[in-house]
């Protein structure tokens, strides 16, 4: 055998907590050849189990089973142990494992005093648990052991204190215990009952009432209400650091009453959509997985109707603080070679990386001539035997450590193939053949593959060559079949192995199933014909709606076909052929439509079955009996039975199977481990009958598992690791209790022995420290406490991919024209890609203009090419413009280095349009034209050109002028033209490629310089002026407005009126003006919109005004309710009414009182009204004195003397909303629309009006 030096394949985790009462089992397996021996250290030191009757180590392992159930104390084998694993090739050595017993100490003694607590004040119960080991599980409960009920008044903090937001006197009582769970131990402990008592506020006020006034009693509120408070955390703002990759936990729990409500935000940002959750009523929010993306402000705002309160708090992910390792491959050299050991770690801090060889540090350790340390690199040059070793890199910061190792074997070993001899492999023509050569030896050997045995040498596109020496044909054929030699040779010798390739050809459905429709209770049959090639047997199965076929004697399945008899409505559906062989599968469906007259309208379903036994109970199977319920004049035609599994899934019922409707037993086969239930339901042509009620309850003994996990695979998520994940078995199949899974891999093609670990019932296990990309057989076995379930099926997954290392070369650029380019690039070698080869990003930007010579922002652009693309077209690029791009290799990690940066120009191209043309001061022979360059002049402008042309009456055009404008000029007059003439012009740019788009524009010449026209030759009459449409006004309502303008020129002018909204881009809207006025009602507008308008007259050259801008009045209700019949209205002038009538007598019994009356009280009863001061610091109306009785009651509110009202003294007062100088409205008017209705002015003499008060009169009549 070869030897080769140790592997640590299993250990105990770093920081191992165990339970004090039990063995402690630190576990130590390695793999090797010759087997390793093993050794142990304790805190640096050996470690003699010789010496320790306590201590054993198991046969053929290093794992240590120390004795604590006889007598052994586990707080003296406290401390840190490593593992050393040892050959003659080098020794391998485990992490240092950190053993601390669990502990679960009491709660110190201390007195607790009640808690008395006012009604609506808030509370915090401390909780203070002992510090155990591992932290303890906090929670509260009351002396008969029941869980607190917690709500968003009442909760328990991240802390483990007990929260109130406010007292009521239901949380009176004294027993409110915390308890401490301290899960290794297995043990609880609680802290001494807490008393509390809540004074509610009647109680209070009987107490006191005596020594309170009247008002203060009826001003006083039963409880009183508080604005939010936080209770945790204190401050206005806090911060936090949470590691990337980890659970953060933000906390706000609130004082208030009423009770405050949880709002959390993120300023400046979103909350994650699919990692945040909210749990103890809002008042935590937790985020999954963070990332420094999840870095900012987060609040907390407490809430209710009094008012908020807030809390800041800055969090901090420090992204990589958990070191990543990556250690190269083993290496496996020959005497001579050279090789490297490679260990990266990043981290933040950055990692320190230190060397051990054979578990020494290498500073110490025996010199080897061939080895040169150079930081995180170990360099071997021309190796020697003697220079085989275990290597460790430990990486470490403030956040811990981490430690791989890696062997350097040196072997002189000739050429060995793994692959079995004459292996056949046989697959489907048209499809992949993968033939296998797994190979070992040392120095590598190269591989070559031969088709027959002396045949010549595999070339070419239609071969792949993996480096694991397997032969890919990516498309085989029928003369592809044959004999294939794999050599294998190095310079120690060689050797060859033959396997077998056989290409099938495909199965193929010559006749499919066709769509059919039948009547009810005829017959139908599907037909389904196949080819196959003759050395495969196939199976054909029929199935129903994806299911399989009812078992029904009507359905009768033949060679190629199906046949229904007796078609009934419950056979409609689709009919799915399936055609399996042991290399292929096909299918094809068609769908059978039941018509016919339905003659049992008037039958109806069945009745329940009824009086269930099950008899006969065995291990896997029982006996089921029923009695039928009446079937309704409709034969009944089968029974469906269905299972409850009340120890899993307590609720749900499930199908099992159906028998024919003359059956009323049957023997149903049953899983271990499930406690079933039965019920029975009839079911005849109409349709289901109710379900039975359930039989008795019977449950299964345990078994081991029938199957194992589905659909495992293998994908890593780092470079370094890999992720085992599988689809869990149910309860129902779990087949007894104590459910796990044994999973197990190895590298493929490379270890010969599989690693297996023992996990709970999960569904993922994570591999760390394997090579990266590399593939792996899996698989995934269940166990449960009887045993394991049969042997699994291996699967094949790959370790996790890795960012590409190098950067595509050879990038060239090749200019197709000003607007696109073609870049080429040489490929990167695939084992520089370190993944699946997902394609190539090519970026660019434009790094300045050549015509402008000025830099802006730069935009990068991506284009991505799929696969192992060489070339790709850019698109979109701008004329005369220099540009610089980069390439890099994209796998399924990300994105590998980009190459250098590469410099390419486009040449000119033609311009854009002139950016503006105005055309101003026309005179009676002349117009001045003023413009813009362009916007993107794509080149060197060399030129403007001008064209224009006359427009007569009826817009019929001229003869066209062109004049050429050099490219410096911004503005031209243009002489010698006609008066009042219309004339069109086109304006473009020009550059050496050619003419760029043009702009139009039209403008009029005037009649003369005084706007009238001079007298033509031999005519005595005198023009009209020139028309013009000046100071045209509008005046909006809500959804109109009326348009004014006066006009100058000749009569009968018909004028039009074109509008739209402001600052959209829509063309104008146009309206017709009847006769010559000059006003016009524009209609159907939106409310609240700003409007531009212009005014025109036709047959005048279209000669237009300015435009104008005005907005819409805002939209006012849509109905408009007369307050004066509303019934709330009405009820509101009852109460006032009757109030004032209750204070009429009041004050008339006060007047009338007998008695007798100080002096200066009565003259204090007596005083002016208008110099008497109202109580401020009283809500009530006061008392009326005998002078005030005698006057009528004002209109109007009553004021101070000061004539000023304190807005503070009744926020809802009607004055506020009065039409005086001090009313004050809603913003959009709402309040006047909808209470006062349309009102004319009042009239100058105060508030007196010969008009019937209004209703907001009527009411500031009363105040």
């Amino acid at each position: 055998e070869v030897s080769q030096p140790p592997t640590i394949t299993r250990q105990s985790p770093k920081d191992y907590i165990v339970d004090p009462r039990e063995n402690i089992v630190i576990q130590c397996e390695a793999k090797g050849k010759p087997p390793p021996s093993f050794s142990w250290t304790r805190n640096g030191t050996h470690f003699d189990i010789d010496k320790d009757a306590q201590v054993t180590m198991k046969p053929n392992s290093g794992t240590l089973v120390i004795n604590i159930m006889n007598g052994g104390k586990a707080e003296a084998y406290e401390g840190v142990y490593q593992c050393t694993a040892r050959n003659e090739r080098g020794a391998a050595i485990s992490n240092n494992i950190v053993i601390r017993p669990s502990r679960s100490p009491l709660w110190t003694k201390e007195k607790l005093e009640p808690n008395q607590v006012r009604e609506g004040d808030s509370l915090v119960l401390h909780c203070r648990p002992p510090v155990g080991l591992p932290p303890p599980i906090i929670f509260w409960m009351d002396n008969a052991f029941q869980r607190l009920p917690q709500s968003e008044r009442v909760s328990q903090g991240l802390n483990g204190d007990l929260y109130f937001s406010n007292v009521q006197p239901e949380d009176t009582r004294e027993d409110y215990i915390c308890y401490a769970r301290f899960n290794h131990t297995q043990t609880i402990q609680q802290k001494q009952p807490i008393s509390v008592k809540v004074f509610s506020m009647d109680s209070l006020n009987d107490t006191i009432a005596a020594n309170l006034s009247d008002t203060d009693i009826y001003g006083a509120k039963p409880v009183t209400e508080r604005q939010p408070v936080l209770l945790t955390p204190t401050g206005s703002a806090s911060t936090k650091v949470e590691l990337r990759g980890n659970v953060l936990l933000l906390e706000c729990i609130a004082a208030g009453l009423p009770t405050p409500v949880i709002r959390w935000i993120k300023e400046g940002g979103e909350l994650p959509a699919n990692r945040t959750f909210f749990e103890n009523f809002k008042k935590t929010l937790k985020i999954i997985d963070v990332s420094e993306a999840d870095s900012g402000n987060y609040k907390c705002i407490a809430r209710n109707i009094l008012g908020s309160a807030h809390h800041v708090i800055s969090v901090t992910v420090k992204g990589n603080t958990k070191i990543i390792l990556s250690v190269t491959l083993n290496l496996v050299l020959s005497p001579g070679e050279d090789g490297t050991l490679i260990c990266r770690a990043n981290g933040n801090p950055k990692p320190n990386i230190s060397w051990l060889a054979n578990g020494v540090p290498i500073a110490i350790a025996p010199e080897d001539p061939s080895r040169k340390v150079d930081g995180d690199t170990i360099i071997f040059s021309h190796v020697q035997e003697r220079s085989s070793a275990v290597y460790q890199c430990n990486a470490s910061n403030e956040y811990g450590y981490l430690l791989a190792n890696a062997f350097v074997n040196v072997l002189a070993e000739p050429p060995r193939i793994l692959t079995p001899a004459n292996k056949l492999y046989q697959v489907i023509a048209d499809s992949p053949a993968l033939l296998d050569c797994a190979y070992f030896g040392s120095p590598k050997p190269e591989i070559e593959w031969f088709k027959g045995v002396k045949g010549s040498i595999l070339r070419g596109n239609e071969y792949v060559f993996h480096d694991n020496g397997t032969l890919e044909i990516p498309v085989a054929q029928k003369d592809s079949t044959g004999t294939y030699t794999c050599v294998a040779r190095n310079e120690l010798g060689k050797i060859q192995n033959e396997v077998q390739l056989e290409v099938k050809d495909p199965t193929m459905i010559i006749k499919q199933p066709e769509y059919k429709v039948i009547q009810r209770y005829g017959q139908v049959s599907f037909e389904c014909i196949i080819k196959h090639d003759s050395t495969l047997l196939p199976t054909v199965i029929w199935l129903k709606d994806n299911d399989e076929l009812p078992d029904d004697e009507r359905f009768l399945v033949g060679k190629d076909n199906l046949t229904i008899m007796n078609v009934t409505d419950k056979d409609d559906g689709t009919y799915t052929c399936i055609v399996n062989t042991t290399l292929d599968s096909v299918s094809a469906s068609a769908v059978l439509t039941v018509v016919g007259k339905n003659t049992l309208k008037l039958y109806a379903r069945p009745n329940p079955p009824f009086d269930l036994e099950l008899t006969g109970q065995l291990e896997r199977s029982v006996e089921l009996s029923w009695i039928p319920g009446d079937e309704n004049n409709s034969p009944i035609t089968n029974f469906v039975i269905e299972y409850e599994d009340g120890l899993h899934e307590p609720g749900v019922w499930h199908y099992q199977t159906e028998v024919p409707g003359t059956q009323t037993t049957v023997q149903l086969k049953l899983s271990p481990y499930v406690n079933y239930s039965f019920r029975v339901i009839a079911v005849n042509e109409i349709g289901r009958s109710q379900p039975s009620e359930p039989s008795e309850q019977y449950l299964t003994k345990s078994a081991n598992p029938d199957e194992n996990p589905s659909n495992v695979q293998g994908i890593g998520s780092e470079p370094d690791n890999l992720v085992i994940t599988w689809e869990s078995l149910t309860g129902f199949q779990s087949n007894g209790p104590g459910l796990q899974y044994k999973v197990s891999w190895r590298q493929k093609d490379v270890d010969d022995e599989w690693t297996s670990v023992i996990v709970a019932n999960v569904s993922k296990y994570i591999v760390s420290g394997t090579p990266t990309f590399v593939p792996y057989e899996i698989k995934v076995q269940a166990l449960n406490d009887l045993g394991y379930a049969p042997e699994p099926s291996e699967v094949i997954g790959h370790s996790g991919e890795d960012l590409p290392m190098v950067a595509p070369g050879n990038v060239q650029v090749h200019v197709i024209n000003s607007t696109l380019a073609k870049v080429h690039w040489d490929p990167v070698p695939l084992k520089t890609v370190r993944g699946h080869l997902q394609g190539y990003k090519v970026y660019y930007w434009k790094v300045q203009s050549l015509s402008r010579r000025s830099r802006r922002h730069v935009e990068k652009k991506i284009l991505t090419f799929r696969g192992n693309k060489t070339f790709g077209m850019l698109p979109g690029l701008e004329p005369y413009s220099s540009y610089k791009l980069n390439v890099r290799v994209v796998n399924g990690k990300g994105e590998g280095p980009a190459s250098p940066d590469k410099v390419f120009k486009t040449p000119e191209g033609v311009p854009s349009s002139p950016s503006f043309l105005k055309i101003t001061n026309p005179t009676l022979d002349s117009l001045t034209l003023e413009w813009g360059s362009p916007t993107h002049p794509n080149g060197v402008l060399t030129s403007y050109i001008l064209k224009f042309q006359p427009i007569n009456n009826t817009h019929e055009l001229g003869p066209l002028v062109e004049i050429r404008i050099p490219a410096n000029e911004s503005s031209l007059i243009l002489k010698n033209l006609n008066y009042s003439t219309r004339y069109k012009f086109y304006f473009n740019a020009q550059t050496s490629v050619g003419s760029g788009s043009q702009i139009t524009e039209e403008a009029v010449t005037i009649m003369d310089e005084a706007g009238i026209l001079r007298p033509a030759v031999g005519a005595g009459k005198v023009q009209p002026l020139y028309p013009r449409i000046r100071n045209v006004t509008t005046a909006a309502a809500e959804t109109y407005a009326n348009i004014s303008w006066e006009y100058e020129g000749p009569d009968h002018a018909n004028f039009y009126v074109e509008y739209g909204v402001a600052g959209s881009k829509e063309d104008w809207k146009k309206e017709i003006v009847n006769g010559s006025r000059s006003f016009f009602v524009l209609k159907g507008l939106t409310p609240g919109t700003a409007y531009k308008v212009r005014v025109g007259a036709e047959g005048l050259s279209g000669f237009r005004s300015s435009e104008d801008v005005f907005e819409t009045g805002p939209a006012m209700a849509s109905r408009q309710v007369d307050i004066a019949t509303q019934g709330w209205f009405i009820g509101l002038m009852c109460a006032v009414a009757l109030l004032i009538l209750i204070l009429l007598i009041v004050c008339f019994i006060r007047r009338n009182k007998g008695g007798k009356y100080p002096v200066k009280e009565k003259e204090d009863a007596h005083a002016d009204p208008e110099i008497q001061p109202m109580k401020e610091d009283d809500g009530t109306f006061g008392e009326y004195s005998d002078a005030e009785d005698h006057k009528p009651l004002k209109k109007g509110s009553r004021t101070p003397s000061d004539r000023t009202v304190k807005k503070e003294d009744s926020d809802d007062s009607l004055v506020d909303y009065g039409e005086g100088v001090n009313g004050q409205f809603n913003e959009d008017g709402s309040f006047i629309g909808q209470y006062s209705g349309k009102k004319e002015k009042e009239p100058a003499e105060g508030n007196e009006s010969s008009e019937a008060p209004s209703p907001v009169n009527a009411m500031n009549s009363f105040v």
